[in-house]
């Protein structure tokens, strides 16, 4: 079991700051298991509204961090140069535990089954071994159609 640093998630996820939401994956199989952490700061651009005096992570967050690094597990290293993961849908998600500043967010995620470029997998976070949230993902792994322009103008954003 591998262990990856910012530098190694970089070179599997397309995220960047703002929304990165994984510091570190401390257990990496791929296609079978990972797990990672996400290290909650007030500092998280997210708290100056949600909520003024009180800052909790909004669950959306949680479920797209546990996404992340359910595509870290699905992605070899530089293969989003070449696919990305989507998410697709998001079942049976719980959320037990408000996430606060000075908080590290555990992740787990499990491949639960894969067909073409359709996967599922089980995911659960935790704070100081309390249970968090959870949620069962679907991932859509798509060709970056960058790759496939044979000239920059062709995009339009």
């Amino acid at each position: 079991m591998a262990e990856l640093d910012i530098r190694m998630i970089f070179e599997r996820l397309p995220h960047r700051y703002p929304m990165l939401l994984v510091d570190r994956i401390t257990e990496f199989e791929p296609m079978v298991r990972v797990r990672g952490y996400k290290n909650i700061t007030y500092n998280e651009q997210i708290f100056a509204g949600h909520f003024p005096g009180n800052p909790v992570l909004p669950g959306v967050y949680m479920i797209e961090a546990l996404a992340q690094i359910g595509g870290a597990m699905i992605l070899e290293p530089g293969e989003f140069s070449r696919k990305t993961p989507y998410l697709a849908g998001i079942d049976k998600a719980k959320f037990r535990r408000p996430v606060i500043p000075g908080d590290r967010l555990d992740m787990e995620c499990t491949m639960l089954r894969h067909k073409r470029n359709i996967g599922w997998v089980g995911c659960e976070a935790t704070v100081d071994g309390q249970f968090a949230c959870s949620a069962e993902l679907m991932f859509s792994i798509v060709s970056d159609p960058r790759m496939f322009a044979s000239d920059a103008k062709v995009l339009h954003v």
